[in-house]
């Protein structure tokens, strides 16, 4: 798996997303700085990780979604390439045009830090190959602005096609107001593009990979991309 994970100023979860890969694929990525115009050639994979991007100033993600490098992401998306974007990458993803919708304040106005479950929709897509569908699995959230919003067509259109693919659960898989923690519209916590080859969340699935930190529920995902882009090739 050649993977390269974007870089830009106030990210700071590139380090955890890096040794993720490299535990999941074997292979270290490359960190591609937000000033390059290209990707490292063969690159398959394309990470916008978590953190504060230019600070967080005008939008979540609003100054990095600008950024050179984004052009050559959109590109490689448009050609069918894998893109992954974790919290702040999610933000930076919808402010880029790749996905529909927001991410704003979270319903509470509170920034939140805690473990959450996630009820997974789809086992069909390269991200959730490595989950059955149904499954509940527990992550990691860390974040002011999760609260997903999106106009009533763009939603409709959204679960019309399938394309919400994680949603905010209870232990059981109940999807229920009471465990959707910043107020996303109908739970959202991961969506899809129209293609199925860029996937944005708020949760950090990164951080739970290893046994030694206690849970392995995100591992799923990572070895599920890999294993997509090892048939793929």
């Amino acid at each position: 798996m050649k993977a390269a994970v974007l870089v830009f100023p106030g990210i700071n979860r590139e380090r955890d997303m890096a040794r993720t890969l490299k535990l999941v694929s074997g292979t270290a990525p490359n960190m591609v700085w937000h000033a390059e115009h290209e990707l490292p050639a063969g690159t398959d994979l394309v990470v916008v990780p978590g953190g504060f991007s230019y600070g967080d100033y005008l939008r979540c993600g609003a100054i990095a979604a600008r950024s050179p490098v984004m052009d050559a992401v959109r590109t490689f998306a448009a050609k069918g390439g894998l893109v992954l974007g974790v919290c702040n990458g999610f933000q930076i993803l919808c402010e880029a045009g790749l996905l529909p919708g927001v991410l704003m304040r979270n319903e509470n106005l509170r920034f939140i830090c805690r473990d959450v479950y996630l009820k997974v929709e789809r086992s069909d897509t390269p991200f959730t190959r490595g989950y059955n569908a149904g499954q509940v699995i527990r992550v990691p959230v860390a974040h002011g602005e999760g609260n997903y919003i999106a106009d009533g067509e763009t939603i409709a259109r959204l679960e019309g096609e399938g394309r919400v693919i994680f949603r905010y659960a209870s232990p059981d898989g109940m999807i229920d107001p009471n465990w959707n923690h910043n107020g996303a519209i109908n739970a959202i916590a991961g969506i899809i593009s129209e293609r199925g080859n860029v996937l944005g969340m708020m949760p950090h699935p990164e951080n739970h990979v290893e046994e030694a930190i206690g849970r392995t529920d995100g591992r799923g995902l990572f070895a599920g991309i890999a294993e997509a882009l090892e048939k793929a090739a």
